[in-house]
């Protein structure tokens, strides 16, 4: 099987050298193709990516993990760069997210219009769907999420009302490599053990052996975060990779709880499977 590197080119915490912002980014090489997963939350992904060596007009494949400003907000900057690459989408993608919260409606979501504008270059996905050799992308299949969103105080916009989010714009990356199945999922709104669990019930006879990405427990109570370590350890996952909305609290609590495995995200981080 291919074997598979990925960099974080955006993420919460910055290196020494590099800046991050609230967002992630991350470029991923897996045999001979290479992948943009999510453009942060502006232009920074291309002054990162040029400064750590990655030329972005060579991308094959982009995806976008979820319909969030923070991990789509430089797609228009990514089109300009790259004329080639396919970016993947779930069918349910639209400009309609919101933060709602009694008189305060935000909008959240993907820059007004993208989908319209570069219509040539999306490519929507549902369900399980094989994109290349080796590379999947799939969407929930968890249900009653939407009580997730509205816990989350996420709405979708539909015909002038406001829907609690059922993250049906939500997707996985999957990678099959010697390891097992390398899993990224940039917030993780529908829970981390689930998506995990999601993944195994896809793909019958393998193994999750990582998950990659935040697990939005920047809100989240010390025992929620300790409660979803066990549920992680049950999966039987090997390598869990978490940083931007879990932010430096749920990071300490996972590193308790999971040990070894545990690993955090970070601008410039490489890691290679």
């Amino acid at each position: 099987m291919n074997k598979l590197k990925y960099t974080v080119v955006v993420d919460n915490i910055e290196s020494q050298t590099l800046r991050g912002e609230w967002g992630l980014c991350i470029y991923i090489e897996y045999g001979d193709k290479k992948i943009l997963l999510d453009t942060g939350a502006s232009n920074l992904f291309a002054k990162n990516a040029e400064a750590l060596g990655i030329d972005l007009s060579q991308v094959d494949i982009a995806a976008l993990s979820h319909a969030h400003y923070d991990h789509a907000n430089g797609m228009e900057k990514f089109f300009q760069l790259n004329d080639k690459a396919k970016f993947y989408v779930q069918e349910a993608t639209s400009d309609n997210c919101y933060y709602r919260y009694w008189f305060i409606h935000k909008y959240i979501g993907i820059p007004k219009g993208i989908l319209a504008r570069f219509s040539d270059r999306i490519a929507y996905t549902k369900g399980k769907e094989q994109i290349a050799e080796g590379i999947y992308i799939l969407g929930h299949t968890t249900e009653g999420l939407s009580a997730i969103g509205k816990r989350e105080k996420m709405y979708q916009k539909k015909d002038g009302r406001y829907y609690p989010d059922d993250f049906s714009h939500e997707q996985s990356l999957i990678f099959e490599t010697d390891k097992g199945l390398v899993v990224f999922n940039s917030c993780s709104h529908g829970g981390a053990a689930n998506i995990i669990r999601e993944v195994q019930k896809a793909f019958p006879g393998e193994s999750v052996y990582a998950l990659i990405g935040g697990f939005h427990l920047y809100n989240k109570p010390e025992s929620e975060i300790k409660d979803l370590a066990a549920k992680i350890k049950e999966t039987g996952a090997q390598y869990i990779c978490t940083g931007h909305c879990s932010e430096k609290k749920g990071c300490r609590i996972l590193t308790e709880e999971l040990g070894d495995i545990m690993h955090t995200l970070q601008v410039g981080l490489v890691e290679e499977f």
